[in-house]
């Protein structure tokens, strides 16, 4: 039985990562999580509470210590480039009980770069200030300054950090997050986080100019949890399994451009959650991953002793990559063995599809109210100069490093212009739909600040007849937009801050596809911790800015 976080295996953590795995303790005497026994207690809380609305306090910090920097790695044997956190790739795994605060230190040494740092699917609730986002949130850290961030876990499960300045995520700026809580399932021991990525042999800044002109580059290869093989060099994931047991894997789509089917030969997945939110568990072989998605799975050794791959293969639909069935790792249930397997991987469609719907019901159910606000967004896409701009109702995005839109919005400032496509949301607790339509490609929609009830999605226009699910639909944060389709999402305004909507393909939302919500703006003020850390970010930003002569050439998100 499972009741402590592995030191070993995906979680990496360094030696300036003050927080370590930890056993998850009971709060109290109601009942007390096991993984194997009694998945779905948590101390006086459980499975059932409503998270958004109830949940522990810890009064229990995790406090790490990041350091951004330039240097050179070869994840699969090529030597390239990159930006590292802790100077590994992917950074170091934050973890934390449900109820803790999180605090992070950030400390740029990169010699001619911003950066921010976003906690992907984190609601940061009342702490919008907390968010991670240039341009929105904060002006961008400059090189040799430092910015902290806090947060409290009134969430659980798997997701994410990820640099919010230009393309610097798909650089080497990324890494897991683990919350522990309790589990829609039974399992005996919790592998962590496992991020899926596409990977590129010259930096994306290069690449940058090719994707806004011609077609999207093709990925060199993909890593499993920053390693993979290429040609001649480099190693494979791997990992061991003892026979009879069931392990929890926390799969994550850190990719900039590419949907991912991960499976393992030979084995069924029991998937137990999408993005932070907890389902009934359901059964599959294969699993589709959005970009941005997260998806908890539990896997039973339950095979003859051998050797299985472990697979995540791009869906060509949407992505383009160089190495499509070779981003492998290995399942050993022999820790000794050094064989390759021979095992075949199961059949499927290839699709860019999100998984069914009926598959995806929250163990939590909720229902989503009537809209009393609705917004409908045309996707688009525009020729300037030769780039592609990606628009929403003929809108291309554009936010200002120098001024984000908390810090105008704190100055009453509501002087908005259609560049920075504000959708600005004044009531408490109301109801707001977004319809999205789309006539091209197939897009990954993130929210920041909230989770979303997913009411409609499939090909074709939305109209009047389209049907509308709102009694305990799939709920997550990242859902995709299908191509020549519809998207209908519904959430509440019950996180007044600034908060980012936008495509996750990276390309795209340097090319400014997104919009951005000021939610229940003259309540903001009262939740920002530090405007002065705001201010001094701002100057030394912009100091900075200045001594660099630094144009700012993307969307700025």
């Amino acid at each position: 039985m499972y009741k402590s976080v592995l030191a070993a295996g995906l979680g990496l953590l360094t030696a300036l990562s003050a927080a370590a795995p930890h056993s998850p303790k009971a709060i109290g005497k109601r009942c007390t999580f096991d993984s194997a026994t009694s998945p779905e207690c948590w101390g006086d809380y459980d499975l059932s509470t409503n998270w958004y609305e109830d949940g522990p306090d810890t009064g229990v910090v995790r406090e790490y210590w990041f350091d951004i920097t330039n240097t050179t790695m070869a994840p699969d044997g090529v030597e390239r480039m990159v930006l590292s956190v802790n100077g590994t790739v992917p950074g170091p795994t934050i973890f934390a009980d449900w109820g803790d605060t999180v605090v992070v230190h950030v400390r740029n040494s990169m010699e001619n770069n911003g950066t921010s740092i976003h906690f992907h699917g984190i609601r940061q609730n009342y702490t919008s200030d907390q968010d991670g986002v240039a341009s929105i949130t904060q002006c961008p850290t400059a090189p040799g300054d430092v910015y902290t961030y806090r947060w409290k876990a009134t969430q659980y499960g798997s997701t994410w950090y990820h640099s919010h300045f230009s393309l610097q995520a798909w650089n080497g700026v990324f890494g897991g997050i683990v919350i522990n809580g309790p589990a829609s399932a039974p399992y005996d021991e919790d592998l962590g986080i496992l991020p899926i990525s596409d990977w590129f042999h010259r930096t994306v800044d290069e690449l940058y100019a090719v994707a806004s002109t011609s077609a999207p580059p093709s990925g060199n290869n993909g890593l499993l949890n920053g390693t993979n093989v290429y040609q001649d060099g480099g190693s494979r994931y791997a990992t061991t399994f003892e026979a009879g047991k069931s392990y929890r894997l926390r799969l994550v789509n850190t990719a900039i451009d590419t949907m991912y089917r991960f499976s393992i030969d030979n084995h069924t997945l029991t998937v137990i959650a999408n993005d932070l939110v907890p389902i009934h568990p359901y059964s599959t072989t294969t699993l589709n991953i959005g970009i941005g998605q997260r998806y908890d799975v539990i896997v039973t050794a339950d095979q003859a002793v051998g050797d299985y791959w472990l697979r995540a293969i791009p869906q060509t639909t949407c992505s383009s990559a160089d190495n499509v069935f070779d981003i492998k790792g290995i399942v050993r249930y022999d820790a000794s063995s050094t064989a390759d397997p021979s095992t075949i991987m199961y059949s499927y469609e290839d699709s860019c599809n999100d998984e069914d719907a009926a598959n995806l019901v929250p163990y939590l159910a909720l229902e989503a109210g009537d809209g009393e606000i609705t917004s409908t967004y045309q996707v688009g896409l525009n020729v300037v100069d030769g780039w592609f701009k990606w628009t929403l109702n003929s809108n291309t995005f554009l936010s200002d490093w120098a001024y984000p839109t908390l810090e105008q919005a704190l100055q009453g400032n509501a002087s908005w212009v259609p560049e920075q496509q504000v959708l600005q949301l004044n009531q408490t607790n109301e109801w707001v739909y977004f319809i999205i339509e789309n006539t091209g490609l197939t897009h990954p929609i993130h929210l920041h600040g909230h989770d979303f009830w997913v009411l409609s999605q499939g090909s074709g226009s939305y109209s009047t007849s389209t049907v509308l699910n709102t009694a305990n639909t799939p709920r997550r944060d990242v859902a995709m937009l299908p191509a020549n389709g519809h998207l209908v999402i519904a959430f509440k305004t019950d996180n007044p801050g600034v908060w980012l909507m936008h495509c996750h393909i990276g390309w795209h939302t340097s090319q400014g596809f997104a919009l951005q919500l000021v939610e229940r703006a003259d309540e903001i003020a009262g939740t920002i911790s530090s405007s002065s850390s705001m201010a001094d970010t701002c100057s030394n930003w912009a100091a900075y800015a200045n001594r660099a002569e630094l144009v700012q050439e993307d969307s700025g998100v």
